[in-house]
């Protein structure tokens, strides 16, 4: 287990425009998770390097530094030689001139880029014969593989996707602007609605809804210890979760309703499903082709055939959990994961920091 002092960082910095998309910042930038990362790794005796020194417990900013230039720099000044990513990573993120210099728990702000693109990320996994909802882009206006909103009825009918479907942001956060559709007009109207808005740039995804079992797994690279203490060479996968209570076929948003009431993890005897061994395979090989450096956490759910397929891959999952006051209900869904196999909140921080790396 690393000794070196750590920092967290949080977003301080806003989402830039990629292609003209963007993802909407969360507000608070992850600080209250990230909070709740120093606050559990200072209470378990690893030393955390905080922009106080004597940080509130109930104050997430006394925990964790900006991921900007100066806030990089006040941790490294501060002692840190492990800084903690909890943040957005992108290229050009200020955190790219120092991968060489200091350990990263995080991903490479390149992948993390490139893979929070979902409609690129799901036709990756695709290609790589990965089971994948099936979608297309659309916009206001037709360009080079991105379908007119005036041709939508055509686009549906050349995919072959019938109603009711999905549609959302290309680079959305959790279920933000995430809408279930019933028919051609609901579509229509959802859609226009979102590219208006603009919120998250000029183009959305419609996709096919599964409306089966609903289940996410939390997968962590290969240099992070399992709970039985093992190492291996491959990525390998936590207890799926289960998600249940669904709004209109969508998950809430975790900022309204708490992940910990309505998740939980998979009874061990489901392990054994051929349909549940298929999704942990497919998720671990996701894993390994995005180059996930820390964990990462894909959203999954059956068709009408019980045959589970991946429609969101998150690069930077929340990383929420007890400790701090009033906290006590914020397990995230990898915390949820990892208590079902015996380890505590601070555990899995302890595997996802077990898993640092620099660049070479």
């Amino acid at each position: 287990m690393p000794s070196a002092p750590v920092a967290i960082l949080y977003q301080a910095l806003p989402p830039p425009v990629i292609d003209g998309l963007r993802k909407d910042a969360k507000p608070g930038g992850y600080s209250d998770g990230g909070a709740d990362i120093a606050f559990a790794l200072r209470w378990a005796g690893l030393p955390v390097v905080t922009p106080r020194v004597a940080p509130d417990p109930a104050v997430a900013l006394d925990w964790v530094f900006p991921d900007t230039a100066d806030g990089i720099h006040t941790a490294r000044t501060a002692g840190a030689t492990i800084l903690w990513a909890n943040t957005v990573l992108f290229d050009g993120h200020p955190l790219e001139a120092v991968l060489g210099d200091v350990a990263i728990v995080g991903q490479l702000p390149s992948a993390m880029q490139a893979f929070d693109d979902k409609f690129e990320t799901n036709r990756a996994l695709a290609a790589a014969g990965l089971p994948t909802a099936r979608s297309f882009l659309l916009a206001g206006r037709a360009r080079e593989g991105v379908r007119a909103l005036a041709d939508i009825d055509r686009a549906c009918a050349d995919m072959a996707m019938v109603f009711p479907l999905i549609v959302k942001p290309v680079r959305g956060r959790g279920s933000q602007g995430v809408t279930l559709v019933h028919d051609l007009g609901t579509l229509r109207s959802a859609a226009a609605a979102l590219i208006q808005a603009a919120t998250f740039g000029d183009m959305l995804m419609v996709e096919e809804y599964l409306d089966g079992e609903e289940m996410t797994v939390t997968v962590m690279p290969p240099s992070a210890p399992r709970p039985d203490g093992s190492r291996g060479s491959r990525h390998w996968a936590l207890r799926p979760v289960i998600r249940f209570d669904q709004r209109d076929g969508v998950a809430p948003y975790n900022g309204d309703v708490p992940v910990s009431a309505n998740s939980i993890a998979l009874a061990a005897e489901r392990l054994r499903e051929p349909a549940v061994i298929a999704m942990i395979d497919a998720c671990v090989a996701a894993a390994a082709l995005v180059d996930a450096r820390t964990a990462i956490r894909i959203d999954c759910r059956a068709d009408r055939h019980g045959q589970f397929k991946l429609f969101d891959l998150n690069m930077k999952p929340n990383m929420t959990g007890p400790g701090r006051p009033g906290r006590g209900d914020q397990d995230c869904l990898s915390a949820i994961a990892a208590r079902a196999d015996g380890w505590a909140y601070v555990d899995l921080l302890k595997a996802m920091l077990a898993a640092t790396w620099r660049q070479g």
